[in-house]
């Protein structure tokens, strides 16, 4: 991309795969985040997390489900959607190129016992939210249309192409 084209970000992106996790009653998992130097400052987020060198964004994916929730025999669906999304986190900014993949589990046990040193320092923890409780929550959720998102996925299924989602600045 040139410098002039909408939603670019400056310096390299990070490639990232996320991963919506889905139980048996579609309940979407988020964790909960916080910056590690105020806390009071949170967010719920999907898991996922950088690639690694060598390894497809598919791989990464079901890596950072493991990482992050502890599970493992999740069946990883198609790529549902794309976007640029740049953060101030831990005293530098992260810009990445993110994919979200679908993924379904028949397990419903998480542990947080696989996080990174900063994820411990980072993640208060995780939940399963329904499409209604997303849609009700008032707290900070990335992407910030999941609500929207996650209700359209479950009424019509996967798209046919990946969906390019707005980038997001904080």
């Amino acid at each position: 991309m040139s410098a002039e084209q909408p939603g670019e970000l400056p310096g390299e992106l990070r490639k990232v795969a996320r991963v919506i996790l889905l139980d048996p009653d579609d309940r979407v998992l988020l964790l909960h985040g916080f910056e590690p130097a105020g806390p009071e400052r949170t967010w719920w987020f999907t898991p996922g997390g950088g690639v690694e060198a060598g390894e497809s964004r598919e791989e990464a994916a079901l890596r950072e489900v493991q990482e992050e929730t502890g599970l493992v025999g999740v069946e990883l669906g198609p790529l549902l959607w794309t976007r640029l999304c740049s953060f101030p986190f831990d005293g530098r900014r992260w810009n990445q190129d993110e994919w979200y993949f679908l993924a379904r589990t028949t397990r419903t046990e998480t542990s947080l016992d696989g996080l990174t040193s900063l994820e411990q320092r980072s993640v208060a923890g995780l939940r399963w939210w329904t499409s209604a409780e997303l849609s009700a929550a008032r707290e900070t959720v990335y992407p910030t249309r999941l609500a929207e998102l996650l209700r359209t996925l479950l009424d019509e299924g996967p798209p046919a192409a990946p969906v390019v989602l707005a980038p997001e600045i904080v």
